[in-house]
């Protein structure tokens, strides 16, 4: 199978047309697009959501990356702060 390649929303819901619309089995449509079934199964169960949910799901996923990034800038921030505050010499202070 196809390892590490990406498709696009258009190819993946085509696929997925295939088996919901047109009754294909998945197997065959696996078969015929060489992708996995594991892959089409998952893209069936990630189109089938309405794209109203799809919006907000990506929108929470960005929001969840944002705060991760910001959270790893803190921490960073707090790390550099602590490790000076330890290099300041005794008469110094």
């Amino acid at each position: 199978m196809n390892k590490g390649i990406r498709f696009t929303d258009e190819f993946k819901q085509n696929a997925v047309a295939q088996v919901v619309e047109r009754g294909y089995a998945v197997s065959e449509v696996a078969e015929r697009l060489g992708i996995s079934t594991k892959s089409l199964y998952t893209w069936k169960a990630q189109f089938a959501k309405s794209p109203q949910v799809r919006s907000e799901v990506a929108k929470q996923a960005a929001e969840i990356g944002r705060l991760k990034r910001e959270f790893a800038r803190a921490t960073e921030q707090r790390k550099i702060l602590k490790n000076r505050s330890g290099l300041v010499p005794a008469c110094a202070r």
